[in-house]
């Protein structure tokens, strides 16, 4: 077997995903050797019991050679680039692939569809490197001064396009190039081609890895006298090819099957074109394709490398460049690896993986938080709603998944709309509401989230509409029914699902000091809260109904998420009642 052509494939995937390898001496895993899928006399027989498709359970892994056996051998301190030794993920695959003229290739692969190759972001239309000529080129080829088809000089050659050039300088007169364009085209590079240029700098620039290689594998002596035995004596060998090539890669079924051993569409096509030209432009080779580590989704890494049995880690939230895991106590041992593989599968876009370590118990809501991959800064910007927000996770407290209900929120609100934000953290809300409202009062224990959300409030051009208040959210409440803002205030929002309802006490007699004969538009009040009850509408309700001293609310109650087994987050939405704003007992400030 000689190897004689190379075919780079690009990743084209619309979320490019990126993953790494675990240095598999740098940690100790019980029950299940992360090797057993790496062993290196598996064979592509062996792997006929999975689906079809690629897998790390299928096709040949290429022997190491001796340098990455000696680095294998040497030991070497646990850091984050040696977690994984991508090596380990490389597969190879033998298939056939129709060798076609590139002005052929989408007519044969409509006529071939059900035969090609079908694998996830593998192109089964695959160039040859070194026979790429140019259309425009070609054109100069063919015709010749008149537009008449020409082959160049009198022996037959083509003409070069140096000779060509100056043919064209001779032509020369007064009004200019008679065949100016012709001329620009060979002198300087098209568009297209500058692009192209741009696009491969960029593109190293970047850092991008192929994830898969195909190479073309010709047989000395085995297909030619194949395809003699299928399209008869006459078949000559000999590749003749004018202009560019494709590769039409056959379905993995018929990898290691004889010309004999095609399907009766694939044999047509070979014996059609042989008949119109007994120097056959198409060939049947044997192709080699190589998948790298690059190539394998998340989960596949992460399955071949966990034990076997553990529940794969595949959902994290997103913060700005920031993953942020939530992992189980049997996942705590693999943490470096989860994490390394989570960077890799999401570059550029995630720069930084952490995970939490506790649950919140502070009165600011943020989050003790492990850095476990790349880069240490928790400092980040979150788009959300077409506006920017500065986010510090370590100060802070934010939560993506929450972008659903905020805007569901949102869309309730009128450009007459007066909001009171009690715990506003940032602003997601209260800024967003400023860009609908008519006025926002936004407020939060957090002194951090105070400064962020007047700086976020800047960023967006919102500040003249916001108001930001620093202290308790009792006393924020009772502030500000106390003033004469009150009668305009239309919704009040609190968010804060573990203790909000406790809050609600606050709205007990803020209007008790207030005349009952004058006209009030009481506010909508909307409340977060957890519940793990069976019924958990009911069991909010209940809470509400304590912490207001009311027999009679009218709630409207709807379920926001599940954030843990049997822990649900809803939202009741409310008006303020009459008896509970004019009631005479006051919460004592």
């Amino acid at each position: 077997m000689v190897t004689t052509k190379l075919l780079h494939l690009k990743p084209n995937y619309l979320l490019p995903l990126t993953i790494f390898s675990p240095k598999l001496s740098s940690f100790s895993l019980p029950k299940r050797p992360i090797l057993s899928l790496f062993s290196s006399t598996q064979t592509e027989t062996e792997s006929q019991a999975f689906s079809y498709g690629p897998s790390l359970h299928k096709g040949k892994i290429p022997p190491k050679t001796p340098f990455q056996t000696q680095n294998q051998d040497t030991h070497q301190p646990e850091e984050e680039e040696n977690l994984i030794d991508e090596e380990n993920f490389t597969r190879i695959f033998h298939l056939a692939a129709l060798r076609v003229p590139a002005n052929d290739c989408f007519a044969l692969e409509n006529r071939l569809r059900g035969h090609l190759l079908n694998w996830p972001r593998i192109k089964n239309i695959a160039r040859v490197p070194g026979d790429e000529i140019e259309e425009e080129m070609m054109t100069l080829f063919d015709k010749g001064k008149d537009g008449e088809e020409n082959n160049g000089g009198s022996d037959g050659e083509f003409e070069s396009l140096v000779l060509y050039r100056e043919k064209l300088v001779k032509e020369f007169n007064y009004r200019g190039f008679v065949k100016f364009k012709n001329l620009a085209k060979i002198s300087r590079p098209g568009k297209r081609k500058r692009k192209e240029k741009k696009g491969d700098e960029e593109s190293k620039g970047n850092g991008r890895k192929e994830f898969c290689v195909v190479e073309v594998v010709e047989e000395e002596e085995g297909v030619e006298e194949e395809m003699k035995g299928l399209l008869g004596e006459e078949f000559k060998g000999q590749r003749i090819w004018k202009g560019s090539t494709r590769l039409l890669l056959l379905d993995e079924r018929y990898g290691d099957k004889g010309s004999q051993e095609l399907p009766q569409a694939i044999k047509a096509v070979l014996v059609e074109e042989t008949k119109e030209n007994r120097s056959s432009p198409i060939e049947l080779v044997r192709c080699k394709l190589t998948l790298f580590y690059d190539y394998w989704q998340m989960n596949e890494i992460l399955e071949a490398l966990l034990p076997e049995g553990m529940i794969i880690p595949s959902a994290f939230e997103t913060v700005g460049h920031i993953a942020h895991l939530n992992l189980r106590d049997e996942h705590l041992p693999y943490k470096n690896v989860i994490a390394k593989v989570v960077l890799d599968k999401n570059k550029p876009k995630i720069q930084t993986v952490v995970n939490k370590i506790d649950a919140i118990h502070n009165d600011y809501r943020t989050m003790q938080l492990e850095v476990l991959a790349g880069n240490r800064s928790l400092v980040t910007t979150v788009v959300e709603n077409g506006l920017r927000f500065h986010v510090d996770l370590a100060t802070v407290y934010w939560n993506s998944r929450l972008a659903t209900e905020r805007q569901r929120l949102l869309s309730g609100f009128n450009h007459k709309d007066v909001i009171c934000d009690v715990f506003s953290g940032v602003g997601p809300i209260a800024i967003s509401a400023a860009k609908i409202v008519k006025r926002v009062y936004a407020n939060d224990l957090n002194p951090f989230a105070v400064e962020y959300l007047e700086r976020n409030s800047v960023l967006n051009k919102v500040e003249r509409k916001i108001k930001v208040f620093n202290m308790d959210g009792r006393r924020f409440i009772n502030a500000m029914f106390s003033s004469e803002k009150a009668h305009s205030i239309t919704h009040v929002v609190m968010n804060l699902p573990n203790d909000a309802a406790e809050f609600l006490v606050a709205f007990r007699g803020v209007y008790r000091d207030q005349p009952r004969d004058k006209e009030f538009s009481f506010p909508m009040i909307h409340v977060y809260g957890f519940s793990k009850a069976r019924d958990p509408e009911f069991d909010f309700h209940e809470r509400i109904r304590i912490a207001l001293q009311e027999v009679a609310v009218n709630v409207d109650m709807r379920r926001v998420r599940l954030v843990a087994p049997r822990k649900w987050m809803l939202c009741a939405s409310f008006i303020l009642p009459e008896s509970v704003a004019f009631a005479e007992s006051r919460l004592n400030m």
